[in-house]
């Protein structure tokens, strides 16, 4: 009998190897997205969501589960109101916030003319006219407290009421942006208080406070002038947030501060990293905090906030990301965790022992039927003696008696960490399975690898960062799979701006290319784009200015400048609505090389942004990808 029992398990393991297949697009847009919701009111349950796209409908569902925090079945839940506590009610029970869009200027012909009510124009006399995806169009998102009469919240007051200013802060902002007090007397919320030309150029966000009795605002983060978001209060009444140093500069070391009553504290000041987000531990007493550290993101850990010297530990280790805290109960911490075979799913760390268990599996049945691919450590020595991280993913069932056509992805940012991450387009995996080796350089500008590394690439787009690139791809070709006849180079935003750049300065290298939402010409980029302190920062200032830094940047760095030098095919890809890198940086490009004589092919997406978000947009995107690279490459 264990006899037949051993041969049935060998036997179903051969059909499930049988059975695997490389992954598909169609595969991957099938998965389940799963977001951490947080815990139950008990601490015993997690609760989560789980999207899925429906290809042929062009849109997505989700639907939320409840499961114990020690793992097991879960429950589908459809109302949580019951089940989580509600951040936007006040401790007291007495108020509830709530964000709504207030008109406060007029920007329409219709409505400054009102005998011309079928008037189109929209009229400004400052920047900012526009920011991310959409143009402004006078109205603003603004903070309320709704009095709780009988359980339902009445329309309250309008704590900005008359500011041209933004709650959640736009694009990205979310319900982290205000919180209540513990005592229930004051709203904290993230907003900046600049207008236009002012706006445009700054980073200086502050945290700010309003008084409810007294009706009174006051400037929590006065003086400190970059970036200050996340507020968040401890069980014990402290108040932490994140907070960047420099105004101007969006990708500055991101630390956390607390407020005592004697002054702020920086608590990760000497600590060479940045912090993606934070919480607090239930007790007030330690905050754990996500951050990118050697091609990956983990878990830390700040105790005794407030100390003199501040004990920083690193609970989390490994080839994955930590995406996510979704809440903390007892010795147990939730989190979120992806690699570059695996979609997120909800984990439980155990902060006695540090083991990691999976809580959700959401999506294993998908992956007993998906070939994986083998994820490799690489170091490198780049050309200024530095030791380089490289990601190298190979295909399903790798021999390495066999020859790969190989992709050198060049990632944007252009100060984003290369991680672990799982992306819906942008996917190690996917790329992989269909039989391309992909190096992954964590080039200079990268984050996780200490603040010198991360600010090297300011003022110096065309400079290291593209002799990293090359590095890593020269070092990787040395090997007897890579195929030096088929190397392509890929990439979006500052990965297309490194993909225009290159085209012109490859040597030879590569057959082809592919640009998404990419910087071609520094200049028109300069007086198109709407978050000016972005290229103010990056470029040395405007394209006028004669300052060498910048002047290096239009003139040396400007990809438009090295389009003589082009002799490779390319596939160019645009977003319409794409305000960060507008339309016109893929239209040149194209231009460019239609005129000379370069194979070259246009993906226009009039809807999308920066992103692509439609899932039948995406999967359009996916195919004309590979067919590209298909077409030049294999």
């Amino acid at each position: 009998m264990k006899k037949i029992f051993l041969l049935l398990i060998a036997s179903c393991s051969f059909q499930i190897l049988l059975a695997q297949s490389a992954l598909t697009p169609q595969q991957l847009w099938s998965l389940g997205r799963v977001s951490g919701l947080g815990l139950s009111k008990d601490g015993k349950s997690v609760l989560y969501r789980v999207s899925t796209s429906n290809l042929s409908e062009n849109k997505s569902s989700s639907k939320m589960y409840s499961m114990p925090i020690q793992g097991g079945a879960s429950t589908e839940v459809s109302d949580l109101s019951d089940l989580m506590p509600n951040s936007r009610i006040s401790p007291d029970g007495k108020f509830q916030l709530s964000n709504k869009e207030v008109k406060i200027n007029k920007v329409h012909g219709n409505e400054i003319y009102p005998d011309l009510p079928k008037s189109n124009v929209q009229i400004y006399d400052d920047l900012n006219y526009r920011h991310w995806d959409e143009w402004e169009d006078g109205s603003y998102s603004h903070i309320f407290y709704d009095p709780i009469i009988n359980g339902q919240p009445r329309e309250g007051k309008d704590i900005m009421a008359g500011e041209p200013y933004d709650c959640p802060q736009k694009p990205f902002g979310s319900d982290e942006d205000f919180i209540w007090s513990p005592d229930s007397k004051n709203i904290l919320y993230v907003t900046k208080k600049k207008v236009g030309k002012a706006y445009a150029i700054s980073t200086n966000t502050d945290i700010y406070s309003y008084n409810i009795e007294t009706g009174k605002t006051t400037n929590l983060t006065e003086g400190m002038v970059g970036y200050d978001i996340q507020p968040a209060y401890s069980s014990t009444g402290t108040l932490g947030w994140l907070s960047m140093r420099r105004d101007g500069y969006e990708s500055d070391k991101n630390d956390i501060v607390i407020k005592t009553e004697a002054n702020n504290i920086n608590l990760t000041k000497d600590w060479d990293g940045t912090v993606n987000s934070f919480v607090w531990s239930n007790d007030g007493k330690k905050i754990f905090f996500i951050a990118p550290v050697d091609g990956t993101t983990q878990l830390f850990e700040i105790n005794n906030p407030g100390a003199k010297n501040q004990a920083l530990l690193q609970l989390t280790k490994g080839d994955f990301d930590i995406t996510g805290v979704v809440g903390q109960t007892a010795n147990t911490v939730v989190v979120t965790r992806t690699d570059m075979n695996h979609a997120a799913e909800i984990y439980a760390l155990d902060l006695g022992n540090k083991k990691i268990q999976q809580l959700t599996h959401v999506n294993d049945v998908a992956y007993t039927g998906i070939e994986k691919s083998k994820i490799e450590r690489r170091y490198v020595t780049t050309t200024d003696g530095k030791k380089m991280l490289v990601w190298v993913i190979y295909p399903p069932n790798f021999d390495a008696t066999k020859k790969y056509p190989t992709l050198l992805y060049c990632q944007g940012g252009p100060q984003s960490a290369l991680t672990q991450f799982y992306s819906y387009r942008w996917n190690f995996q996917l790329m992989a399975a269909q039989g391309y080796i992909v190096v992954a350089p964590n080039r200079r500008g990268m984050p996780g690898f200490g603040v010198e590394w991360n600010e090297q690439i300011s003022n110096d787009y065309g400079g290291q960062v593209m002799r990293d690139y090359l590095t890593a791809i020269d070092e990787v070709a040395k090997e007897d799979f890579v195929d030096n006849s088929r190397l392509g180079c890929v990439g979006a935003s500052f990965g297309g701006y490194s993909v225009f750049y290159l085209a012109g300065n490859h040597d030879g290298r590569f057959k082809t290319f592919i640009s998404h939402d990419g910087i071609f010409d520094m200049k028109s980029m300069y007086g198109t784009t709407e978050e000016l302190w972005f290229v103010n920062w990056d470029n040395g200032g405007a394209y006028w200015d004669s300052n060498d830094a910048a002047q290096k940047s239009y003139n040396d760095f400007n990809p438009m400048n090295h389009v003589n030098k082009w002799d490779t095919p390319i596939l160019i890809i645009q977003g319409g609505k794409d305000y960060r890198v507008p339309i016109g940086q893929g239209l040149e490009a194209f231009q460019a090389a239609q005129l000379n004589g370069i194979k070259s092919k246009l993906i226009y997406l009039p809807e999308e942004n920066h992103w692509v978000l439609s899932a039948q947009n995406a999967m359009v995107w996916q195919h004309e990808f590979f067919k590209w690279l298909d077409d030049t490459l294999k």
